[in-house]
């Protein structure tokens, strides 16, 4: 297969699955030969990201993402991504292990949120207990001059609830408690953009989209990219160049 990239999934395979089927259907196509070419790593033994962040006396989820983007390296992939925002954790250590391009998520969900509300000067935070503790997504939003506001001592709870008692363990998606979730963060904390820090969250968006809140959806951004950069590539473009404009650091 020529002109492929490589998808490191598994993490977890509903909110995987979803990123797959966005990129899909959303590449214009008129026969089947139109679709993307990719590698899905659907890697679900993972061990759990936040536990590992906050604790590190458990496993170690890097030593399976080392081998799967080694993997993918060795097969020649054009570039990469992790549709998993807290993995992002150990990113450097995962982009140094391989030559081609590796998209980050979460840069390229910042960088989205300043172009497309370039007025505000903070943005919400809704994500896994291990991107919070972290600061993930807060170094990356102060990176680029704006504040974070991750709500009170209620959100937490809601969105743990939501991301891993709703989807990840009965695969189903809460509408009313989402959307419970975003009102809050509108109405209490006055959060004009609410960014999604989980590949769980941007499912609970894909299924529940009817509310009237302004929401950066990193998954829905980077399956955008995945299309845009592929799609660059199978023109004859270098996947350097290709990649070039959303490689931010």
């Amino acid at each position: 297969m020529k002109h492929f990239f490589s998808i490191i999934g598994g993490m977890g395979t509903i909110a995987t699955e979803s990123y797959v089927r966005l990129i899909n259907h959303r590449v214009k196509i008129a026969r089947d030969q139109d679709y993307l070419n990719y590698i899905l790593v659907n890697d679900a033994q993972v061990p759990d990201r936040t536990a590992y962040i906050k604790d590190h006396s458990k496993s170690n989820f890097f030593y399976d993402l080392k081998d799967d983007v080694e993997g993918q390296d060795k097969l020649g992939t054009d570039f990469l991504v992790m549709p998993c925002n807290t993995a992002h954790y150990f990113y450097d250590d995962l982009a140094a292990l391989t030559d081609k391009p590796f998209l980050h998520m979460m840069r390229i969900a910042v960088h989205n949120f300043i172009d497309t509300y370039p007025d505000e000067k903070k943005i919400g935070l809704i994500a896994t207990e291990g991107s919070i503790y972290d600061n993930l997504y807060a170094d990356e939003i102060q990176k680029v001059g704006r504040t974070v506001e991750l709500g009170g001592p209620e959100i937490q709870p809601m969105v743990n609830e939501l991301i891993y008692s709703d989807i990840k363990e009965k695969g189903i998606v809460d509408h009313d408690l989402y959307h419970k979730i975003l009102k809050t963060m509108h109405d209490k904390y006055g959060c004009n953009v609410i960014l999604l820090g989980c590949t769980e969250l941007s499912l609970a968006q894909e299924k529940a989209p009817d509310h009237p809140y302004n929401v950066i959806d990193p998954q829905s951004i980077i399956a955008d990219v995945s299309i845009e950069v592929a799609l660059k590539i199978r023109n004859g473009m270098d996947p350097e160049e290709a990649c070039k404009k959303y490689m931010y650091k």
